[in-house]
């Protein structure tokens, strides 16, 4: 009977209107990780060597997926993310970020080429594996946190996000950003 109603309560969690509409909305972090705020700053090491840091996103709008290799929720969103830039290549980056310990890195690099992602995959830092660092607060998996092309985040959901609602929070931050229209507002305009 428990079972049932944990089943029922996860589906009605899950389920989204009739209409097509998207039922994602931005959840504010627990710390200090607001919308506009100032650009995040991380160096992550990736999957099979080299550093990603937070420079390099910079231009374009960003979708992070903070996962687990061991978790299917996360493959999940991996799979959404890999879709979602499949389709609007070259207009984002995207980045798999494991929150999973240092001595995980040679599981994380099998992960990416079992899966045979086409964007960075990499091992997140102590830090931000406790849900400190860069993304105070977000220490769950799944998770997305999408940044501005200047490296601020601009959203974050905690949880599962589907295809359709992956591409309505980008598109979301992209009008709110300017990006969309073409124009981004001088405030948030990337260095030249």
């Amino acid at each position: 009977m428990l079972a049932a109603a944990l089943l029922a309560g996860c589906a009605a969690a899950t389920s989204e209107p009739s209409d097509g509409r998207s039922t994602a909305r931005p959840v504010q972090s627990t710390g200090d990780a607001p919308p506009s705020g100032k650009p995040v700053s991380f160096v992550w090491e990736k999957a099979h060597g080299g550093k990603l840091e937070t420079s390099e996103l910079e231009g374009r709008v960003s979708v992070l997926v903070f996962i687990t290799t061991y978790d299917v929720p996360s493959q999940a969103q991996v799979k959404y993310l890999a879709n979602l830039l499949r389709d609007h290549a070259p207009r984002l980056n995207g980045v798999a970020v494991v929150l999973e310990p240092p001595e995980n890195a040679p599981l994380v690099a099998a992960y990416a080429d079992a899966l045979d992602l086409k964007f960075p995959c990499v091992l997140a830092d102590p830090a931000t594996t406790r849900g400190e660092g860069a993304f105070t607060g977000l220490h769950h998996v799944p998770a997305v946190a999408i940044l501005d092309r200047s490296g601020r985040e601009q959203f974050r959901h905690l949880g599962l996000l589907n295809e359709r609602e992956l591409e309505s929070a980008v598109v979301h931050v992209e009008e709110a950003t300017g990006v969309k229209k073409g124009v981004e507002p001088a405030a948030s305009a990337p260095k030249p």
